[in-house]
């Protein structure tokens, strides 16, 4: 039986039997909860997802009218508990670990899809919900950089934004399992600005940092509102790390490398042809 867990660990739930419509879908919305371009979703049937420890842990955001976005409280993972309807459950797959299938049915939303996301894989694409498919459709957010010539950023509610001169140092995949309890999705997608070409626009004091206590480097921030990813800045690096799914314009670059590769998730493939590491990059 596949379980997964957010990055601290406060959460953990477990999914009984096969999962049905297994999509990308690359709506703003998913796109900035998780800050990726898109995320991989699936639904079972209500009672077949369980959680083992940690259900008051979650947080809850109502990002519309008949859907909610779930995050642990702790450290922003974005974990189920919030788009059920006719007894069934909708979730991100992306931490989950064990024996499973999930076959992909396609893209949805590619009609705002992310300008540096290219989809490369050959699956069937839908501007909106796939034929048959009979459920609201939510405006495209449609935010831009307060400031010409910046590229903009923000959260789902609103409360936090980031500019930065573009285009950013470098932009990158990274498939770890840290990556993967912390976005929910098969890859974390990262860009890195240099410390005087970053801004903040609004909600600096909203964004909660999470540090993972065993590892040197990796931390998460977070709005602690709706629990979109944020920019957090590695000082043993020197520079801001700002999750791409959160951008509000064109960054002017695409993903460069694909990082810890040696520990994807068995269901995603890479198809896209950019260099691939088995962990950190050589040199």
């Amino acid at each position: 039986m596949p379980r997964a867990q957010c990055l601290c660990g406060d959460v953990i739930y477990e999914v009984d039997g096969p999962l049905q419509f297994v999509h990308d879908c690359h709506c703003t919305r998913c796109q900035k909860s998780h800050g990726t371009g898109s995320v991989t979703m699936a639904a079972v049937p209500k009672e077949k997802l369980r959680f083992v420890q940690g259900e008051d842990a979650v947080a809850r955001f109502q990002s519309s009218k008949d859907l909610q976005r779930c995050f642990c409280r702790r450290c922003g993972s974005a974990v189920p508990g919030g788009d059920e309807g006719d007894g069934i459950t909708f979730f991100p797959i992306g931490a989950l670990e064990g024996e499973y299938e999930a076959n992909s049915d396609g893209h949805i939303f590619v009609s705002t899809k992310a300008p540096w996301n290219d989809i490369t894989d050959g699956l069937p694409a839908f501007d909106g919900f796939p034929p048959g498919v009979d459920l609201p459709v939510l405006e495209d957010l449609g935010r831009t950089a307060q400031t010409p010539g910046r590229v903009g950023g923000s959260c789902l509610c609103g409360k936090v934004g980031w500019e930065f001169d573009g285009p950013p140092q470098q932009m990158r995949r990274c498939h770890c399992l840290r990556c993967r309890r912390a976005r929910a999705h098969s890859h974390a997608a990262n860009a890195f600005v240099a410390p005087d070409a970053f801004h903040w626009t609004s909600g600096e004091a909203d964004v909660v940092l999470f540090k993972l206590p065993d590892a040197e480097r990796f931390s998460q921030a977070f709005c602690e509102t709706c629990g979109s990813k944020a920019p957090w800045f590695i000082a043993e690096r020197g520079f801001w790390n700002v999750p791409l799914g959160n951008l509000d314009d064109d960054p002017g670059a695409k993903p460069s490398e694909h990082i810890f590769v040696g520990s994807k998730a068995p269901w995603h493939e890479i198809t896209d042809g950019v260099v691939q590491w088995e962990e950190y990059p050589e040199g």
